[in-house]
């Protein structure tokens, strides 16, 4: 038992919490000199369903002194008194600096067909991977030079719309909040070439895509081998590559990733703007040749990431969206009304499957023409859904926007796609507006489910109102990831002085080095637990917030993926901008 905090720390503003998993009455702030330099009374918050444990709240918001603390309380057991402690954290204003540093080194870790060196990768270094052609799955006359990219997760596929997914949190991230980019180096081969590092990273991934591109504009779904490689190093996974078919899904992603790369990419290097804009569009001209669902399914023989979806609706939406803030044009301003209005999709989704929400951004954003009518629209979708964010927050007493069955594999890109929501709800000015709505707001008893998926409804006794801003729901859902959870886990490599350390990622594993490369987002807390690893360690009837394990052998619980990170990297570059320019 123990107080967990954000192990990072604190900026100066805001709020700052610590959580007690124990009922305890008062709290006290210690220095490095084991001096007290704040104390206060607790807050009992009661009983927290997902994490089963009696919360009690420590809230120091109004201590801004820059240092290093701990908070320090007490509790009774046994008719003895137990000092407890938190881990060291900061207060200050560059307290997620290196945070925001290692995050953006992932991408360069995970980057596939060149070799990494010492000189950018440190110790964690490996030679050039995976440079053959990739054969067409079912024909092999089909060979395709399709080398690059990121490695997608623990494995070492790459699927395009993962990475669609990951390249809109991070180029979003780029376009609304640029002072949290502006001057910062990741030390890759490309810094200080006078483009931004994220894009120079992003680019990586670009040219990839590029080459997942038949002539007729469709996009192949995937490239892996026919199974996982074995825990080895990425230069050692010798299996046959192949390319699988195209999928409308991808191509449709593929079509907006390219059309909003186009525009981020233009004051940099006008020719790469002009190349990924025809990409676009010669997609969006397969899709409307092809307006079914043309969905993926693993074909026999095959046992990589599906990434299946069972419909297209949001990702022609979104591509439509991409396309008219690309060009202006008319059809595409038509075509993102038809899907909006006669489609049913999650509207504000953030995620790989469903990515209504890129859409209605693409579209708020634009800098052509828009119909008032339909921001308006936009704008209800985006309040109510961080209405009902805002209640799940105040249910929780750790201040997690999280449903109990929303704890699933990847449950930490669900929190930190609320922190997102909460950006953008702060970024268009609706934060009066959501308040207003969370006040009235029930807690959502339906959620979007694929076909055959059984409702879960969640009903819990109303809370308390907090008196939180957007920025400080953001910051509640960072606290979560770094520390400030049911387990007191960092869920960052090598940040926070509780940090996982042994994610389900092949070369952290292999390349024999104890600490893991720093800035790998694990997939956290997963109540299905589908691997025999997670069965094990964790018994039935545990709590959701704490069915997690640091432990290499658990892929549903631990391991890493390129569009887990970019959340992160999207609601850390509110924040710092918010703390530049409250």
């Amino acid at each position: 038992m123990s107080i967990f905090v954000n192990q990072l720390g604190y900026y100066r503003q805001g709020e700052k919490r610590a959580i007690m998993p124990f009922e305890t009455n008062q709290f006290w702030l210690v220095n490095e000199a084991g001096e007290t330099c704040y104390e206060g009374e607790t807050l009992l918050f009661g009983f927290d369903k997902s994490s089963g444990d009696m919360v009690t709240e420590a809230d120091f918001s109004e201590y801004t002194l820059p240092g290093r603390y701990r908070v320090k309380s007490v509790r009774n057991e046994d008719e003895q008194v137990i000092a407890e402690y938190s881990p060291w954290f900061e207060i200050g204003d560059k307290v997620y600096d290196k945070l925001a540093y290692d995050l953006m080194k992932a991408y360069y870790y995970l980057r596939c067909g060149c070799e990494l060196t010492e000189e950018f990768a440190g110790p964690y270094v490996h030679k050039a991977c995976h440079t053959e052609k990739a054969q067409l799955w079912g024909d092999e006359s089909v060979l395709v030079d399709a080398t690059g990219g990121w490695h997608d997760a623990g494995d070492y596929g790459r699927y395009v719309t993962a990475g669609a997914c990951a390249l809109s949190h991070l180029l979003y991230a780029f376009r609304m909040y640029p002072a949290a980019f502006e001057g910062r180096s990741y030390q890759i081969p490309e810094s200080g070439n006078g483009t931004p590092d994220i894009l120079n990273e992003c680019r990586y991934e670009l040219e990839w895509f590029l080459k997942m591109q038949r002539e007729d504009g469709g996009v192949y779904h995937k490239l892996t081998t026919a199974q996982h490689a074995p825990f080895v190093m990425p230069e050692e996974d010798k299996g046959q590559l192949y390319v699988f078919q195209v999928s409308s899904s991808a191509t449709a992603d593929f079509a907006a990733i390219c059309a909003m790369a186009s525009q981020s990419f233009r004051p940099y290097d006008e020719a790469f703007s002009e190349k990924l804009s025809k990409a676009a569009l010669k997609s969006y001209a397969w899709l409307g040749a092809h307006p079914e669902c043309i969905a993926f399914k693993n074909p026999e023989g095959n046992g990589t990431g599906e990434y299946g979806e069972w419909d297209d609706a949001s990702n022609r939406f979104w591509a439509a969206c991409e396309l008219y803030s690309l060009t202006g044009e008319k059809k595409y301003h038509e075509d993102l009304e038809n899907f909006y209005r006669e489609r049913n999709f999650p509207r504000t989704a953030l995620g790989y499957g469903e990515v209504g929400g890129f859409g209605m951004l693409a579209y708020l954003l634009s800098k052509q023409g828009k119909k008032i009518e339909l921001m308006g629209a936009f704008f209800r979708e985006i309040v109510q859904d961080a209405a009902q964010r805002v209640r799940i927050s105040e249910e929780c007493g750790y201040g997690v926007s999280m449903l109990d069955w929303e704890y699933t594999w990847g449950s930490n890109m669900n929190v930190m796609r609320q922190g997102m929501l909460f950006a953008i709800v702060d970024f268009f000015g609706l934060e009066d507006k959501v308040k207003a709505a969370a006040k009235t707001a029930g807690l959502p008893q339906k959620r979007w489910r694929r076909p055959g998926e059984v409702e879960e409804p969640y009903v819990q006794g109303m809370r308390e109102p907090r008196s939180w801003s957007m920025r400080d729901h953001a910051a509640a859902q960072l606290d979560y990831l770094m520390g400030c959870n049911a387990l007191g886990i960092s869920y960052v490599t090598g940040n926070g002085e509780n940090a996982y350390n042994y994610p389900h990622l092949r070369p952290a594993f292999a390349d024999g080095i104890e600490a893991c490369m720093p800035g790998m987002v694990s997939g956290g807390p997963n109540r299905h637990r589908q691997d025999e690893k997670a069965k094990e360690v964790i018994p039935d009837g545990t709590p959701a917030q704490k069915c997690f394990a640091d432990e290499v052998d658990s892929y549903s619980l631990n391991e890493i993926t390129i569009y887990w990170n970019s959340p992160a990297v999207f609601t850390l570059a509110f924040l710092m901008a918010k703390e530049m320019n409250p």
